[in-house]
């Protein structure tokens, strides 16, 4: 497959009114000597054949500004004024770029005016994506991994940052899943990590990241962390992204059953108020498009990449119940994972969608046991789908197993997923022939990462959907340092001319440790 050059670039964000003039030429100085900056960079997200979804902050109150060209030396450039970046968003600022040239590669430059001075403008910050095919088909790459900068691996760097992030824009997707666990605010980073040979792992180390997170500026300066990492930046600027999120933007494990009364670490122990807090700073933060009025808030969505393929981000963590023993017979408030209207929603997106492959991006895996403790009688409780219980379904596998029925039913071939949140990589199959529960069609799910975090693994599997283990690949150790090299992302091409699906799992060094070629079904 030829890939083409990427410049660094950033991203936008639609339904902004009217190209506006050019801003006036930069002042030579601002109040304080400095024009205004860019501490956390530029990032594109939520890609689609003609808009996407531009990201900013800046270091002062101010105006963001975008210039853009689908010609890398701006011929005929278009300005679009962007929104004021003010205190009470920790000074981010989004653009949702819509009317674009379908299909094309965009170039773009950020400005930000300052608003104690408004003669007064930053040097520009240059971005570069490219907006996924309308109708014609043509080769698809994006990469995929999760959990980043947990169990307290920071930025290192003298050991070169979080290079994995560097390793995948190597590739030089269309775009990157991040899947999951973006941060984990629950997780503080110290200043030194003794390692097991008596070297020492060195954190970069801020204020915020130094306990875990209670409030919103403590959630939000956990974001801010990553983007201090050169890698993370880069990358951000050259590929457009797409986020979902898990446990560890908020706290560990966290359900309507999670309890803080004996963690001695939290000062706050309401656990709403904590989410609340979170979900502010990840919407604000995460260069996702908002949804309406209805749910604002709202992270699972469809976001159709041509006719090749569909990217459903589905959301495991809002709509949960309890964590619990998973046992139930009959479903309830406490078997609810998904929820009824996300499970509805996801359904009839796969029947209308026209593409070849439709990929499910999931912030947890379906069939491996991902525990959360025990209860007071000694019996396990569960964080994930999976129970333990190789039998017909119970509990939350209650709603995979409508899930499942429901798009056999309809014949949908095609569907793959994708996920993270165990720290390892894995290949599975999932075999109705050999299921507890066999009314489905068989499905591949691929896992991935972590990135730039410990290393876990390998879980059990529950074979209640008939997961096999084709491939996995995990330290020998729990909290494995990033330095051992057990870091993994996931690559999916898609060939336009025979419209297979190739995933490969890789390394931090880059290496394809396992490679799937899927040819496409006719339903």
């Amino acid at each position: 497959m030829k890939r083409r050059n990427f410049l660094l670039g950033s991203a936008a964000m639609a339904g902004v009114q009217g190209v506006l003039a050019q801003p006036a030429a930069p002042a030579a100085i601002t109040r304080d000597g400095m024009r205004p900056q860019f501490p956390s960079g530029v990032q594109s997200g939520d890609p689609l054949a003609d808009r996407a979804l531009l990201w900013t902050r800046s270091d002062r109150p101010a105006r963001m500004w975008v210039e853009w060209s689908s010609t890398a030396g701006f011929a005929n450039p278009q300005r679009v004024r962007g929104p004021h970046l003010l205190e009470d968003s920790d000074f981010v600022g989004r653009l949702d770029l819509a009317g674009l040239p379908a299909g094309q590669e965009i170039f773009y430059r950020v400005l930000l005016q300052d608003l104690h001075n408004e003669r007064v403008f930053s040097e520009p910050m240059s971005g570069h994506l490219r907006l996924p095919a309308a109708r014609q088909a043509r080769d698809i790459r994006f990469v995929w991994s999760g959990d980043t900068a947990g169990q307290g691996w920071g930025i290192n760097e003298a050991w070169g940052g979080m290079k994995i992030y560097e390793q995948m824009r190597k590739q030089r997707p269309d775009f990157f899943l991040h899947s999951g666990d973006t941060i984990y605010a629950d997780g503080p980073i110290a200043k030194e990590v003794k390692l097991g040979d008596d070297s020492v792992w060195t954190n970069v180390v801020t204020e915020e990241v130094s306990k875990v997170a209670e409030t919103l500026n403590e959630f939000r300066g956990r974001y801010r962390y990553n983007l201090m990492d050169a890698n993370v930046r880069r990358m951000a600027a050259e590929v457009p992204q797409i986020w979902q999120w898990d446990d560890h933007e908020v706290t560990n494990n966290w359900s309507d059953s999670k309890d803080l009364a004996a963690d001695k670490r939290y000062t706050e122990k309401n656990v709403p108020l904590l989410a609340a807090r979170a979900t502010r700073a990840f919407m604000e933060y995460a260069p996702l498009r908002h949804g309406d009025d209805r749910e604002r808030e709202r992270v699972y969505r469809q976001l159709p990449q041509g006719p090749l393929l569909d990217m459903f981000v589905i959301d495991m963590r809002s709509y949960r119940g309890p964590n619990s023993t998973n046992l139930q017979p009959v479903e309830g408030p406490d078997t609810q994972f998904m929820g009824r209207p996300q499970l509805a929603w996801l359904l009839d997106g796969l029947k209308r969608s026209k593409s070849v492959w439709k990929v499910i991006a999931a912030d947890m895996p379906l069939g491996l046991q991902v525990p959360d403790g025990k209860d007071g009688q000694g019996r396990a409780l569960w964080e994930a789908v999976a129970n333990g219980d190789d039998g017909k379904p119970l509990g939350r596998e209650m709603e995979f197993a409508w899930l499942l029925r429901e798009i056999k039913r309809a014949n949908i071939r095609n569907v793959v997923w994708l996920t993270a949140d165990v720290h390892y990589t894995a290949a599975h199959y999932y075999n109705p022939a050999r299921a507890g529960f066999s009314d489905f069609l068989p499905f591949w799910e691929f896992v991935s990462g972590p990135l730039n975090a410990g290393g876990f693994g390998p879980n059990g599997i529950d074979k209640t959907f008939g997961l096999e283990v084709i491939y996995q690949k995990a330290p020998p150790a729990a909290n494995t340092p990033p330095t051992a090299g057990m870091q993994f992302f996931g690559q999916v091409d898609i060939d336009a001319r025979t419209r297979a699906m190739t995933v490969t799992l890789k390394d931090l060094e880059g290496a394809a440790l396992y490679t799937k070629t899927l040819a496409p079904q006719r339903g």
